[in-house]
């Protein structure tokens, strides 16, 4: 006798589908060890999947949602919730810019559903990120870059190690995160040039102006310890019982945004400016000296040249040059 069960079509159907948080964690380990993405790439993708998920939840009203929730009408509405939402920030509508990060993530969460996982989802392509807002990106002149390097304290420690941190900002246009990573070996004040390892672990190399070299053997030797990050703060908690390496000493990201800002003010300079602005301003200097895009890209560590294309915006020393040599033209020209 064969024994024949029998179950609910609704049971059948719940359980030959994963839930969402449990192929988030797939999706983010295959980051991690396929992908090689750095831990804060990850985290911001679990970020952005994170706020999608919640909600999808509040809008099928129900607690476990799997890829048969994954529907063009909840990612429209999905869409439409961002484009509508205000930032507890600035108060502000999300720029453009901000819904497309939100909406690359899940644009990635599906293609792995599909390629991985081998699910039936909305294509990933139909999810239309639109078009950006015109960026102009906030520079310093000559005269506010000057005024900037100007302030620091240089009988204190603090001060020296904060002029040669904004020197190597300024001469390198790293970004911020890739600066705090910084251990003093990395460095070599010998050639001015070295390696950084930049978002999606990719590898470039920098240079070291002959100011940014002098600023940092100055503050180097100020330095009589044999800790591993090359900029130590000199305030705030205390050192990590048993750190040998100093990473607890290590300045973080939001400390040198302080630092900046309040350099900024010091200064005078109107602008307000951040670490990034420094690397904006590298950038838009070496396009005024004539520099070639592909190269400004390959120092900033841009994966794609149209992300270096927004500094065109701010200078094309070639259309300048254009525009003089016409106007003095008609200038030459007799007048009958």
């Amino acid at each position: 006798m064969t024994l024949t069960l029998h179950f609910p079509a609704e049971l059948l159907v719940y359980t030959s589908h994963m839930t969402l948080d449990k192929l988030l964690v797939k999706y983010l380990e295959f980051c991690e060890i396929e992908k090689n993405l750095t831990q804060s790439t990850i985290k911001m993708y679990h970020f952005y999947l994170s706020d999608f998920f919640d909600f999808l939840i509040d809008s099928v009203h129900k607690k476990n949602i799997t890829e048969i929730d994954l529907t063009e009408e909840n990612i429209r509405k999905y869409r439409l919730a961002l484009n509508r939402r205000i930032s507890l920030k600035s108060h502000e509508e999300y720029k453009k810019s901000t819904q497309k990060t939100f909406l690359i993530a899940v644009r990635a969460f599906l293609k792995y559903l599909i390629v991985e996982e081998h699910l039936k989802v909305v294509n990933p392509e139909q999810i239309l990120l639109g078009k950006d807002e015109a960026r102009v990106p906030k520079v310093l002149n000559d005269d506010q870059m000057q005024g900037l390097f100007s302030v620091q304290n240089l009988n204190k420690k603090s001060g020296l190690r904060d002029r040669s941190l904004m020197e190597t900002l300024f001469s390198t246009g790293l970004r911020v995160s890739e600066l705090v990573n910084l251990n003093i070996d990395d460095i070599n004040l010998k050639t001015g040039e070295f390696v950084v390892v930049g978002k999606g672990r990719k590898v470039r190399t920098v240079y070291l102006s002959d100011n940014a070299r002098k600023w940092l053997r100055q503050y180097i030797t100020t330095r009589h310890d044999s800790y591993k990050p090359l900029f130590l703060r000199y305030s705030g908690k205390k050192m990590v019982a048993d750190d040998f390496d100093g990473e607890s000493l290590r300045l973080t990201s939001r400390s040198i945004q302080r630092l900046v800002k309040k350099y900024i003010m010091r200064a005078g300079i109107s602008v307000d400016a951040t670490p990034h602005t420094l690397r904006h301003t590298f950038a838009t200097g070496l396009l005024r000296e004539g520099a070639d895009l592909r190269s400004v890209q390959e120092l900033l560590g841009h994966s794609n040249v149209s992300t270096t294309q927004i500094y065109t915006h701010v200078t094309n020393k070639q259309l300048k040059d254009i525009h003089t040599k016409f106007h003095k033209d008609l200038e030459d020209q007799p007048i009958d």
